[in-house]
Formats: structure tokens, sequence, C-alpha cells
């Protein structure tokens, strides 16, 4: 699949001498929905600035569409819609103003239905004509949204878009990104909701200290490090693990009644045949048992704790 974005060798170096990013590479395909994932201070934000325009890197390159952001910078901003963490807006100035202003930054013609409906996809239409300063903050933030998609950019941006909305907001928008991905456009995010990247995501990317430490297929993730769990209700509680068992990924819960099983389901011996039989031999009785598999959130925490 053809990439949108192509990011070369890519780092950030500021005056105070902290690296904020070291050498990235990174391929985004066009269409599809990617996820920066990272905790707070990994980077996230510097990268999609400097992909945006809003930062210049240290070194390396990064093609927008084919332009280049820094050499080519109007041609390369006029593809991208980006929503920030903050809330920018003029206060007193309408909503149907502020989005239709927005537009015109970016030198495209007036379009009073293109605006309509953005305003309408986002629940916006009954307060086109009211003043910002007057809004909610999710009603702020879907102007945000509005002013991002306004002049038609076939890459958009979503850093943290749904930090400290309502539920009813982050469905609409949501709901919004795949038809926005249905139409051909290229989503970007970076989200502390990793059930929102589970859900949404073609790919996932992980980023660490400045360093992009992972990207995959998010299928072909769940399926590489993602660990299956064999949870068995036991019949009698236990106060500790017998010492016969000692070899196995065993865990046991806080009140006794439960052993915990972690394995490896993509190994062809997965040995729950040998545990079973063990606990038959060491005489403990388990009256339910259930498999499960570790969520994104389990993938995500453990590869920073190894690159901690």
């Amino acid at each position: 699949m053809q990439s949108i974005i192509s990011v070369q060798k890519l780092t950030k170096t500021y005056a105070s001498g902290f690296q904020a990013l070291k050498p990235i590479d990174l391929e985004i395909r066009q269409g599809e929905i990617f996820a920066l994932l990272g905790p707070n201070g990994a980077g996230k934000t510097t990268l999609i600035s400097i992909i945006c325009g809003i930062v210049n890197p240290t070194a390396g390159h990064v093609l927008a569409d084919g332009h280049d952001v820094v050499r080519d910078y109007r041609a390369a901003r006029s593809k991208i819609g980006l929503v920030p963490q903050e809330l920018t807006t003029d206060s007193f100035e309408t909503v149907w103003n502020t989005v239709s202003f927005s537009r015109g930054l970016f030198g495209k013609s007036a379009n009073p239905a293109h605006i309509e409906k953005i305003l309408k996809d986002l629940s916006l239409w009954s307060k086109k004509d009211n003043r910002l300063i007057t809004l909610s903050g999710g009603m702020k933030r879907r102007v945000m949204i509005a002013k991002a998609l306004s002049h038609e950019p076939q890459i958009l941006f979503l850093d943290e878009p749904t930090a400290g909305v309502d539920v009813e907001l982050r469905r609409d928008m949501w709901a919004m990104v795949r038809a926005l991905r249905a139409n051909g456009v290229t989503i970007i995010l970076t989200t502390h909701y990793i059930d929102e990247a589970e859900e949404m995501a073609d790919r996932i990317g992980v980023i660490n200290k400045g360093e992009l430490i992972l990207v995959e297929d998010k299928a072909e993730l769940m399926n590489k490090l993602g660990r299956k769990q064999l949870t068995l209700q036991l019949q009698n509680a236990l106060s500790a693990i017998p010492a016969g068992l000692d070899g196995y990924a065993l865990e046991l819960s806080g009140d006794g009644q439960q052993l915990v099983y972690s394995f490896d389901a993509q190994s062809e011996h997965t040995g729950i045949d040998v545990l079973l039989r063990r606990l038959a031999e060491t005489g403990i009785d388990f009256k339910d048992l259930k498999t499960s598999q570790s969520s994104l959130e389990d993938i995500f925490v453990d590869l920073v704790k190894e690159r901690a």
C-alpha cells in the first residue's frame, strides 16, 4: 500500500541538549488509521508537531503526500488537518465564522455546504451562531475538529482528541473517523485510551523516550506479543502454590480461589495438558476453567517496562 507520510532518520534535540526524538523511520499508509501510543513525555506530540510543520527537526526528512514539510511547507500543510491537545480558539467569534475562517487560511474558496456538513456531522449545527466563549469544553473540542476538517485534508492528526470529553462526543467522533477513513482520509491519533486504539487502529506504533520501539499491524501485534491465560477456579482455596508446581508460570489470586497459568498461544506445546495432570497428582481439584488473551494495554505496558 502506498505511503502518504514518509519519515526518514528524523531527530529533534532542543537547545538545552534534551533529545526529544532519536532517529525515527516511519511509513504511514494511505487510508489507514495509525495509533501512536506512549507514556507522557515519550515524544508523541513532538513527532506530530514536526510532521505538521509546527516544530523544525534537527535532522532527517518528512514527506506529506510527497511534499517536504520544510522545503515545501505550504503544499504539505494543505494536506494535513490537526486537532491539537490544547483548546486554542477565538472566544468571541461564532462557530460558523471560526470554521469558515480556518478554511480560508488554506486558500480554499468558500464552501458553505461543506461547512454545514461538518457542523452537522459533529452535532454543532444548532450552535453555529453561538460565540465560542459560551460553549462547554466538549463543544469547543468539536469546534477544533471542525476547524481541522474545514479545508478537506487528506491526512488528519488527532492528538489526544478525547481527553476529558464526554462519552457522547467520543462515540460521535469515532463514527466520524470511520466515515473519513472510508472516504480515503488517513488518520493518525495519539491516545491514552488504549481501548480506543485497540478498537479503531489498523496499525500500532509505540514510542518511548523518543525512540519508536515498535510498529506493527494490530492483529499481528496481538498474536505475536499477546499472552493467553488459563484461569482455574479451585474447589478449595490454597494459601500458597505447592512446591511441586514451582516450574510453571502460575499465580495465585489474593483469596486463594484461583490459579492463573500464562502461556504462549503460538507455541506448539502450551503445557496445559501436563499442568492439569500435575494438579491432579498433587490433589488440587478445580470446578471451572476459562482462557483469556492479553489486551493491547497489557502488551503496551510490557513493552514500555522492557525499555525502561
